[in-house]
C-alpha cells in the first residue's frame, strides 16, 4: 500500500515510524513549515520531518494546501491512501477524493466524544477516567467522518496531558497500521458516528487556565492543572502577582477555612479551600518571575504564608 503521510509533532512521528516498520510504502511525507524554537528563534524541523529525513523520505512543507499544484503533486504519486496524524491543517475534499481509499485520521479520543483540537486536554479537564484512540475516515466536516477502529485507554490517577498524549500516541500507531491492513484487505466496515452524542474539545485559550476557587471545586481545578499542562497552565492571583499551579490534587479534608484560603495541613502539606466545601492539595507552584518549586519551599521562603488568599485572575 502506498501512503502519503501528513503529520507534524512527535506524537505523529510515532505513527510514521510504525508505518515504516510495518513495511508501508511512504512516497512522501507532508509536514508543517519549520518554526522558530527557543530563545535563538532558529527555524527547526518538526519531529515528523526529522524522522522522514533520517529515513531519506521526500518531504514537502506547503504553506497552502488548497492549490491545484499541490493537489496534482499528490495525485502524481498515485497513493492508495492519505494518513493524517496531528498535522495541524484541514485537507480539502478534492485532495482526499483523488485517492482510492481516501484519508484516515488518528484522533486521540473515543469519537464522537471530544471532537476538536484539544481532546486530551479537555478529557482531563473534565475529569474523564477513560479515553482512547480512534481511526476514522476524514470528510469535509471536522472529526465527523465514519469510524474505523477504536481502542479505549484508562487514564492513570494524577496523569498530566503530556504523559497521556504520549501513551495515546503509542496506542494509536499500531492501530493505524492495523486500520490500513484491514482496509487493504476489505475487512473494515466504516460506521457512521452518533452525532447526537458528540462532545467538543475546542482549541485552548489563555483564559481557560484562569480558575476561580470561589466558583470551582477542587476536582475541577485539578482537572485543569492536569489537562492544561504545559499550556495554558492554571493561574491564580496572590497579592497582586500571578501564581501558577503545577501539581495539585483534590483531597478529602475537613476544616473551617474560607474558599480561596491556603492553609497548612500537616507534614509540609498545604491545601486550598475551594467551592462546595472541597480541598485542593497544592504540591508545586510558580510565583510570577520565579522558578517552579515545591510549595513547602515557597512557604519557607516567606513568599506565601498560612492563610494566604488565592484569587481568580480578572482581565478586562
Amino acid at each position: 500500500m502506498r501512503v502519503v503521510f501528513f503529520g507534524t509533532p512527535a506524537v505523529a512521528a510515532t505513527s510514521l515510524a510504525a508505518l515504516l516498520e510495518a513495511g508501508v510504502d511512504v512516497p512522501l511525507v507532508v509536514t508543517q513549515p519549520d518554526r522558530p524554537i527557543g530563545r535563538s528563534k532558529r527555524p527547526m524541523p518538526s519531529a515528523v520531518k526529522q524522522l522522514a529525513l533520517d529515513h531519506q523520505l521526500p518531504v514537502e512543507q506547503p504553506q497552502r494546501l488548497r492549490t491545484k499544484a499541490f493537489r496534482e503533486s499528490i495525485g502524481a504519486l498515485e497513493p492508495d491512501l492519505l494518513a493524517v496524524v496531528a498535522y495541524g491543517r484541514i485537507l480539502s475534499q478534492r485532495l482526499i477524493d483523488q485517492t482510492p481509499l481516501g484519508a484516515v485520521n488518528v484522533h486521540f479520543s473515543l469519537l464522537p466524544a471530544y471532537r476538536g483540537a484539544a481532546p486530551v486536554q479537555w478529557a482531563l479537564a473534565n475529569g474523564e477516567q477513560v479515553t482512547g484512540v480512534t481511526t476514522m475516515h476524514i470528510n469535509a466536516r471536522l472529526d465527523e467522518g465514519d469510524l474505523l477502529l477504536q481502542e479505549p485507554l484508562e487514564i492513570a490517577a494524577g496523569e498530566h496531558a503530556p504523559a497521556l498524549t504520549q501513551r495515546l500516541a503509542e496506542r494509536g500507531a499500531p492501530l493505524l497500521v492495523r486500520t490500513l491492513q484491514e482496509l487493504k484487505a476489505g475487512a473494515l466496515r466504516p460506521v457512521p458516528q452518533a452525532h447526537e452524542l458528540a462532545s467538543f474539545a475546542p482549541i485552548l485559550l489563555r483564559e481557560h487556565g484562569f480558575v476561580d476557587p470561589l466558583q470551582m471545586s477542587a476536582a475541577e481545578i485539578e482537572g485543569r492543572v492536569r489537562g492544561f499542562d504545559p499550556w495554558p497552565g492554571v493561574w491564580l492571583m496572590h497579592a497582586g502577582q500571578r501564581l501558577r499551579l503545577h501539581v495539585a490534587r483534590a483531597i478529602d479534608q475537613e476544616g473551617d477555612a474560607e474558599a480561596g484560603q491556603l492553609v497548612h495541613l500537616a507534614d509540609d502539606r498545604w491545601a486550598l479551600r475551594c467551592a462546595r466545601e472541597t480541598w485542593l492539595q497544592i504540591d508545586e507552584v510558580q510565583l510570577q518571575g520565579r522558578r517552579r518549586l515545591p510549595i513547602a519551599d515557597v512557604i519557607r521562603g516567606r513568599q506565601l504564608q498560612d492563610g494566604a488568599r488565592l484569587e481568580a485572575i480578572c482581565e478586562r
